[in-house]
């Protein structure tokens, strides 16, 4: 049995490989990647196909362990590897799109996943390396690229077709939003978790406490135990609108760090995200934001940012807008990517019926999506937020073992919304 490296994505070229198949197990290979088999290894991934009649099957490789596929995988970048396996019959079977240009994989995959598991094996089963050593393109961005726009509606259209399919996806059909039963001592509130950023602390909450509006307003810190000189910052700034909740617990992530605020009687009827190494683009911001939240009326607002380095200059890809949220089809196209923009800003009754994960990666997206089941999002497409990349970010360099983690959770995430759309 050979490895067999794909011409391209498209419908036509996944299912030439299938009409040629000779076998009952189709071992697919990334041709930019040279692979370097382990002697078990087709025994290993044929066998698992035909004692367990899996549909799909892939490995760790010697240098990069992978996780495991659950429902809530649906996102169209799922690091497989550079190699996996078929199970010819199961994808014959499935009966792919044919008038796709780069999905008919994704598609192919997603169908498989219906009727047949799609399972790892956690074993080393071979070493792969490119073909090419010069650093590709950073992908962390490339969902929101105008000039990938085409290819970006063609996977959202594979993914939206799967969710139907298995009866999660959503019409837009949205929920009103009650009538707030609590009192708020103001009406908004610009939340700012932090922990140890002496460096950019002051420029966040100068660039909150300088918002022009005609409603009162305050800015909530929750300082998550800083160690450097960010605690003794945020004290130094005389100005009375400014909370400084330093909580009791040690084991916060952002996310209870957000509850910790959202929670306090300090909150507002509006909840808006300032992380605490960005700013706000102007002035006007927090009346814009309000000012959307209550046009819709919406359970939460996400705007736009661009893109900026530690001196506020602008870098690429600059402006991120989110378009491809659509009111139609952005709740169901939300679990497909990993992020929905920034800034972020809530109701704030609406926000304590569901209360945020205790974690620093994903808390966010866990409330947004669900959020959405419910409620209509708003969106700002201008860029009200100045997003810093730096070392210090969180979310900088991260380590495949960290990156696998992370990826995991939105995943299960997913997992988790998707059982719940199916119920309803």
């Amino acid at each position: 049995m050979n490895i067999t490296y794909p011409k391209d994505y498209s419908s036509a070229s996944i299912q030439s490989l299938l009409d040629r198949a000779d076998s009952d197990v189709l071992l697919i290979g990334d041709p930019r990647m040279h692979i370097e088999p382990a002697p078990w290894m087709l025994d290993r991934m044929t066998r698992l196909i035909r004692e367990s009649g899996c549909g799909w099957v892939y490995a760790d490789a010697a240098e990069n362990p992978k996780i495991n596929y659950q429902l809530g995988s649906i996102r169209d970048t799922f690091d497989f590897g550079p190699l996996f396996g078929i199970s010819v019959r199961a994808a014959r079977q499935s009966r792919i799109d044919s008038s796709l240009k780069w999905g008919g994989l994704y598609d192919l995959r997603l169908r498989i996943s219906e009727q047949h598991a799609v399972v790892r094996i956690p074993e080393p089963l071979y070493s792969a390396v490119p073909i090419d050593a010069r650093p590709g393109t950073p992908s962390q961005f490339e969902y929101v690229d105008p000039r990938n726009r085409e290819y970006q509606l063609e996977m959202e259209r594979i993914a939206s077709a799967h969710l139907k399919r298995i009866g999660a996806h959503l019409e837009p059909v949205f929920n009103k939003l009650p009538p707030a039963a609590e009192k708020f001592p103001v009406k908004a509130s610009i939340i700012i978790p932090v922990r140890n950023r002496e460096r950019t602390i002051l420029d966040a909450i100068q660039s909150a406490l300088a918002q022009s509006a005609d409603f009162e307003f305050n800015v909530i810190v929750v300082d998550n135990h800083s160690s450097d000189r960010t605690t003794g910052i945020v004290r130094g700034i005389g100005d009375a609108r400014l909370r400084h909740i330093i909580p009791t617990r040690r084991d916060l992530g952002i996310g209870g760090c957000w509850n910790e605020a959202i929670y306090s009687n300090d909150c507002g009827r509006y909840a808006v995200q300032l992380d605490s190494d960005d700013l706000l683009a102007g002035r006007g911001v927090l009346d814009r934001i309000v000012s959307e939240l209550e046009r819709g009326p919406y359970a939460m607002v996400i705007g736009s940012y661009m893109l900026v380095d530690f001196s506020l200059k602008e870098i690429p890809p600059g402006l991120i807008d989110h378009r491809e949220w659509s009111r139609e089809n952005g709740r169901n196209n939300a679990l497909r990517v990993n992020g929905l923009g920034a800034p972020r800003a809530f109701n704030t009754s609406i926000l304590r019926r569901i209360g945020f994960p205790n974690v620093s990666y994903g808390e966010d997206y866990a409330v947004a999506l669900r959020i959405s089941r419910d409620y209509e999002i708003g969106r700002i497409y201008d860029p009200i937020y100045l997003c810093r990349r730096w070392e210090g970010n969180s979310d900088s360099a991260l380590a495949p073992k960290v990156a696998n983690k992370y990826d995991e959770y939105k995943d299960w995430l997913r997992t988790c919304e998707i059982r719940a759309r199916m119920l309803r």
